[in-house]
């Protein structure tokens, strides 16, 4: 069974500011390099990233890595969709999530089934981390725009879930690096 990972990096960090909110510094490393890490040391068979920026896809070790334009979300999921070729199970995650682990990872994708998509559950609502079933990977290229998963991993039964509410912290502004 192949398990691909898809770490999303290609944001545009609009709410962020001017600088890229992926090299900002978090707990002494550039924000990336903890989602990354976590990647890594997952039980993952391959690593793929989708970037925008060279100085990001520098510190991506073990990583294929794809280069877009910047654009919208749905484009960075388009490309990365294109290069992992065809997995049992895709696991997505955002470069911006910084307090996510490799066990937070390994759990999300043993939730998943050959017909059944799992996610991460922050309390109140399903998000990436998510995985997905070769059977369920289709549906993730019909997204547009800045449409994400989200709308796949609305109304997962609760098996589907990993509740994790105090590592799902996704960093969109300065305000939220400082948190």
């Amino acid at each position: 069974m192949t398990h691909t990972g898809l770490l999303l990096a290609a944001g545009n960090s609009r709410r962020f500011g001017a600088d890229d909110k992926l090299l900002a510094e978090f707990r002494g490393e550039p924000l990336i390099a903890h989602a990354a890490r976590a990647m890594r040391d997952a039980a993952l068979d391959d690593r793929v990233a989708v970037v925008t920026s060279d100085a990001v896809a520098a510190l991506l070790d073990g990583f294929r890595i794809i280069r877009i334009a910047p654009g919208q979300q749905s484009d960075s999921l388009r490309a990365g969709l294109d290069a992992v070729g065809d997995p049992d199970l895709l696991l997505i995650t955002l470069g911006d999530m910084p307090l996510v682990t490799d066990e937070h990872l390994d759990a999300v994708m043993q939730r998943a089934t050959d017909g059944h998509i799992a996610a991460s559950h922050d309390g109140t609502t399903a998000l990436p981390p998510a995985c997905f079933p070769r059977a369920m990977i289709p549906a993730l290229s019909t997204l547009k725009g800045d449409q994400g998963a989200g709308r796949l991993l609305q109304d997962l039964p609760q098996h589907s879930l990993v509740h994790a509410p105090d590592l799902l912290i996704d960093v969109d502004t300065q305000d939220d690096l400082t948190r």
